[in-house]
């Protein structure tokens, strides 16, 4: 299906609407949720994997892998609506879940951790740096939801790759814990497997 065919039926004209909406609102909660998590005390985590080895920034290095992700995903959902959709709906589905995680799991930063500023949003001005977003890692299951929502061997292939390598650059820079990375990829799964039980059910006008 099209955007022209998908566009003319009014039940997904309203779920895009809505999709979208809820996407804006989620991003918006989510921010202000940030500023909290920043402002509240957490434990610090044992954690010999972090212990056995001194940081390194890889900042620019784990930047652009994430945005050729995003440029790989709109690539292969631009001509597909229906899929495109349902991706967001899951990436706001692992938004809320990671949202719920963070404030059950208070943390502080791991010892040694090198700030992971998006070198592109700091073009445009200095951002209140975040330390404290830790349980679970939001990179890496983004790009785990990729990998998932993705239906081009060829690019899935890239997505997991990525997701391995963006992971591991997360932890040599002390960004996250470990359990933070190694849960990542299970929280993006049940985004995925929510959304999609959500539309197998509504068949009559399921994205799916």
């Amino acid at each position: 299906m099209n955007w022209s065919e998908f566009l003319r039926k009014k039940h997904f004209r309203n779920e895009l609407i809505i999709s979208v909406f809820v996407l804006a609102l989620t991003l918006t909660t989510l921010a202000k949720f940030l500023n909290y998590v920043e402002s509240r005390n957490g434990i610090t985590l044992p954690d010999p994997v972090l212990k056995s080895f001194n940081p390194i920034n890889l900042t620019w290095f784990t930047f652009i892998l994430i945005y050729l992700s995003i440029i790989f995903i709109l690539i292969i959902l631009s001509s597909k609506p229906k899929k495109l959709i349902f991706a967001v709906q899951c990436y706001i589905m692992l938004i809320l879940i990671r949202i719920i995680m963070m404030y059950l799991v208070p943390l502080n930063p791991p010892a040694g951790m090198i700030l992971l500023n998006d070198p592109f949003v700091q073009l445009f001005g200095p951002g209140q740096p975040l330390t404290k977003d830790l349980f679970f890692s939001g990179h890496t299951a983004t790009i785990f939801l990729f990998y998932l929502v993705g239906n081009n061997n060829v690019y899935k292939a890239f997505f997991l790759i990525a997701t391995i390598l963006v992971g591991t650059s997360v932890l040599l820079q002390h960004v996250h814990y470990s359990i933070d990375v190694a849960s990542a990829p299970f929280f993006a799964y049940i985004s995925y497997r929510l959304i999609f039980s959500l539309h197998s059910r509504t068949v009559k006008y399921s994205l799916l």
